[in-house]
Formats: structure tokens, C-alpha cells, sequence
């Protein structure tokens, strides 16, 4: 593995394979995007290629069953059906320090002309439906998700997700955020909905329904890292239009 250091973010990892697909989750509101694809990365056997360190990142690792996890992970899988790379992160991202770990990972990533970056994230309602919001970075990416999404009128994205998709923007990078409806606290339920949007995207044939049944023990086991995630989004200021992420 080789060492890249972009501003403040270190990044150890095997190449990428070219033109893959770039999907990221970072724990938000249920923590939506770091369920979906730890859970795709486990059940597609998907490889650890490599993790991500920052002075920034807070003094936070989570674990299983005695083993600390690297809190930023990137896996990748090349098949005949899909090319992907998955980056996976346990801990939140505090909003002053968006801008350099997006542009990190987007200095990073460019000299591997990824095809396409997709940001997973949630977005709390008061509705129990699960439904899965989407939204692009141009009129000809949002046609690839229009039809498996709601897409969203107006409003704003806040956290990591926006800084990524933002950075893709000015790249010209497609770039895609898929906002699965949740409360504020684990949901591996708006996880699976979000799983299955990505079945259609990359025909996964991922089977969501062990990850309904492993919902409460989830829930427990993550709780931990969801008040870290709320306690900072009561330090984030609000605007007045919505505000997803």
C-alpha cells in the first residue's frame, strides 16, 4: 500500500481500478450511508484496499468483538457486472473541516477518472415510509436516478455529502446523492431502501431482508456513534430553507 497525503488527509490504499464507480457513506442523520454499504461491502465480500486518517477526524473508533476498526475504509470489488469502490466511515465529519476531506478525496480520486461518485446520507421526516430522495450535480446525471427516486425540489444539503457532491460539480464529475428518510437514530430500515435504489443502479442483487432482521441489534450497537452524529448537528447553525444530510 502506498501513503497519499492531500492537505491534512492521509490516504493508504492499493490503486483503484479505473472509470469504477465511487460510492461514500459518512455516518449523518440514522446514520444511513455508513449501514447501507458496510452492509453491502460484507454480504458482496467486497476487499479492504486501504483506510484514511486526518488530524481533524475525532478521537472515535468503533469495534466488533474486540477489534478496533480503521474509522475511514475503502473497499473495492471489479466484477463483470459492476466496478465499485466503497469508502465507509465511522465517524462524523464536522462541518469546518467539509471542504478539506471532500477536496482531499477528490484530489485523491481524479487520476483514477472515477465514472461517477454517489454519496449516501439521510433525511428526517416525520413520515414512516422509507422513501429514498435523490439528487445530481446536472440535468444529464439526475436521469440516472430519476426514476428510482424522489427527486428534490428545493432546499439545501448540509455535511460532508454536500462538500462531495459540490466538489464533483465543479470537476464535472457525475455526482449523485441518494437521501434515505429517517429519524435520528439508527435505521437500517431506511438503509434497505437505499440498498435497493443501488440494486438498480449497479444490478447488485443484494438481498436487504437480513439487514431488517439484524434492525434492533444494530440500532443498539450504533447508538453510541448516533449521539455523536446529533450532538453535532445541534453545534451546526440552521438556515431557513430545508436542510437534508
Amino acid at each position: 500500500m502506498t501513503a497519499e497525503q492531500p492537505t491534512d488527509l492521509k490516504i493508504f490504499s492499493k490503486p483503484l481500478p479505473l472509470n469504477g464507480a465511487i460510492l461514500m457513506g459518512f455516518p449523518g442523520s440514522g446514520l444511513v450511508g455508513t449501514i447501507a454499504l458496510q452492509y453491502m461491502v460484507d454480504q458482496l465480500e467486497f476487499e479492504q484496499i486501504g483506510s484514511m486518517t486526518s488530524r481533524f477526524f475525532p478521537p472515535l473508533a468503533m469495534m466488533n468483538r474486540g477489534i478496533i476498526n480503521d474509522p475511514v475504509r475503502l473497499y473495492s470489488k471489479n466484477s463483470e457486472k459492476y466496478n465499485i469502490t466503497a469508502i465507509v466511515a465511522d465517524i462524523p465529519i464536522a462541518p469546518p473541516i467539509c471542504y478539506e476531506i471532500s477536496n482531499g478525496i477528490l484530489d485523491w480520486l481524479t487520476p483514477y477518472k472515477p465514472k461517477e461518485v454517489l454519496t449516501i446520507a439521510g433525511i428526517v421526516t416525520n413520515e414512516p415510509e422509507k422513501r429514498v430522495f435523490g439528487v445530481a450535480t446536472s440535468t444529464e446525471a439526475l436521469s440516472r436516478i430519476q426514476d428510482n427516486t424522489i427527486v428534490l425540489p428545493i432546499g439545501s444539503i448540509s455535511g460532508i455529502a454536500s462538500s462531495i457532491l459540490t466538489e464533483c460539480k465543479v470537476r464535472g464529475i457525475h455526482g449523485y446523492g441518494l437521501l434515505g428518510e429517517t429519524v435520528n437514530a439508527p435505521d437500517p430500515r431506511a438503509s434497505a431502501a437505499t440498498i435497493a435504489v443501488l440494486n438498480k443502479m449497479y444490478d447488485l442483487g443484494l438481498d436487504v431482508q437480513p439487514l431488517i432482521e439484524q434492525a434492533v441489534e444494530i440500532e443498539q450497537s450504533m447508538g453510541k456513534l448516533a449521539e455523536e452524529v446529533q450532538q453535532q448537528a445541534e453545534q451546526t447553525p440552521k438556515k431557513d430553507l430545508p436542510m437534508y444530510g
